[in-house]
């Protein structure tokens, strides 16, 4: 009798994991809207996927402006309408983080369910997948944005400068795209979709509360006012602030856009890699 054995099979091959060297700009681009397409009609065949985006800024702005506002608004001298213009800024922050993490989520869903495998089967480039994932997300966050800001003017908000108004919504975006980066690294190295959400939780609750989003930070014990002035988010609120109702700006934008690119260009090849070398 003669013993058969089977050789195990790679996971990828070599050719595959060094797509992204064969193909040029004009492809990475045509590969991306593919994948925008194929993940917008994913939304479009489960509309309660965007339960989160549409929702959340509805109840968290109802709840911190009557919740909160009288309190923390007296605290700042105006009553409500002082702190509505002072939450909405901060809540386009908030926007910027909570969103973020279901990039990361469902990434990670995809991988589970073998999508990802059958996309690195493909000779497509690697980093098309990751781009096309954050370009959509991105159209949830814009969507997600406009019902805060509906929102907030029903509740009493200002708008007093709309190009600061823009510029802090682009701000905000452009933060929120570094931070995807960190969940989409965190989906394609964990081994969960649970994973991803629980250590997301531990990453947000500190970050959102341990800074100047909804509350000042003036009235903090010193350990956690000198952690929540290093606090990105808090730059990121104060900045926008400043942008949409008056004030410093400058130092924050400058804070902000400088995590936004050491947050990017750490994490967005480490995604890239871990996904193209990932079993």
């Amino acid at each position: 009798m003669s013993a058969t054995t089977t050789a195990p099979v790679p996971a990828a091959s070599p050719a595959r994991d060094l797509a992204d060297d064969h193909i040029g700009l004009r492809g990475h681009l045509r590969h991306t809207g593919a994948l925008m397409r194929r993940n917008l009609l994913w939304i479009r065949q489960d509309p309660e996927s965007m339960f989160d985006a549409v929702l959340m800024p509805i109840v968290f702005t109802l709840l911190f402006v009557y919740v909160f506002g009288g309190s923390i608004g007296m605290a700042l001298g105006g009553g409500r309408d002082a702190y509505v213009q002072y939450l909405v800024p901060g809540m386009l922050a908030m926007m910027a983080l909570s969103m973020s993490m279901s990039v990361g989520t469902g990434f990670n869903q995809d991988i589970q369910k073998g999508v990802m495998d059958r996309f690195r089967s493909l000779p497509i480039g690697r980093g098309s997948v990751l781009f096309a994932k954050i370009a959509v997300e991105q159209l949830r966050v814009l969507l997600s944005t406009v019902i805060l800001l509906v929102v907030s003017l029903l509740v009493g908000f200002e708008i007093d400068r709309p190009l600061g108004l823009l510029a802090a919504v682009g701000l905000s975006m452009l933060f929120g795209t570094s931070l995807m980066w960190v969940f989409l690294a965190i989906g394609v190295t964990a081994k969960s979709a649970q994973s991803v959400q629980g250590l997301g939780f531990m990453v947000m609750m500190p970050l959102q509360f341990g800074s100047s989003l909804f509350a000042p930070t003036s009235s903090m014990p010193g350990w956690l006012q000198a952690f929540a002035d290093w606090n990105p988010l808090s730059a990121l609120a104060d900045a926008s602030r400043g942008l949409m109702v008056g004030g410093p700006v400058a130092r924050d934008l400058w804070v902000t856009l400088g995590w936004t690119a050491l947050l990017t260009a750490i994490m967005a090849p480490y995604a890239v890699r871990k996904f193209t070398t990932r079993n």
